[in-house]
């Protein structure tokens, strides 16, 4: 739950610290989305071996709730990244062409 809670504030993270440091830009936040989107990956494997694990001991261990959390929290953060990664790339896309 924590690697997806960290997935889905990297981006938002380098935003706001292109907002405040004088040395990044916001383009050069977009560097953010890489690491959004390896924790939200390893966010869902994680989610899916402690789903696997609770099904296993039959509910006993606990953690069903925890594993769900995770899972969405990994798959917000894998599309807050891929979302990120996108708008930079038509934003390049668009600056290219427009002269």
């Amino acid at each position: 739950m924590v690697t997806g809670l960290a997935s889905v504030l990297a981006v938002p993270g380098g935003i706001v610290l292109s907002r405040y440091s004088d040395a990044v830009t916001l383009l050069q936040s977009i560097a953010s989305a890489g690491p959004g989107l390896v924790l939200g990956g390893s966010a869902l494997l994680l989610a899916r071996r402690g789903r696997e694990t609770a099904e296993r001991t039959l509910g006993r261990a606990g953690g069903m709730a925890a594993a769900r959390a995770g899972r969405l929290l990994g798959l917000a953060g894998v599309c807050v990244a891929v979302t990120a990664a996108l708008a930079v790339a038509f934003y390049g896309l668009l600056t290219l062409f427009a002269d």
